[in-house]
């Protein structure tokens, strides 16, 4: 399993459009796309004193899978247009890592 992380940053009046569009349109899209070995995605999103920063998780079987979504260059942020009109900033590349462990335990 790898984990296909990147960071984006908005002003804090573009957070809840970059959310929506996120949620409504990107995310739709990539599901859509049917990408053999994609296994979702994951938004986390956090308030900073002057803007708010989203990260996304993505979930693939391979290397191959991340190419099928990302291309050969598949280290690029793949960032559309219209999130680009209201981001503020953004990783150029998004970081890869295996998955070790796919689950967690609580200790008690």
């Amino acid at each position: 399993m790898i984990s296909r992380i990147w960071h984006g940053y908005t002003t804090k009046d573009n957070a809840d459009t970059y959310e929506s569009l996120l949620q409504n349109e990107i995310f739709v899209g990539i599901a859509k796309k049917k990408i053999d070995g994609y296994r979702g995605i994951q938004l986390l999103r956090r308030e900073l004193p002057d803007e708010t920063e989203f990260i996304t998780i993505m979930w693939f079987d391979s290397i191959d899978s991340v190419k099928e979504f990302a291309g050969n260059d598949y280290e690029q942020a793949v960032v559309p247009v219209s999130a680009q009109k209201v981001l503020s900033r953004f990783d150029k590349t998004s970081k890869h890592y295996i998955v070790k462990t796919d689950d967690y335990k609580y200790v008690k």
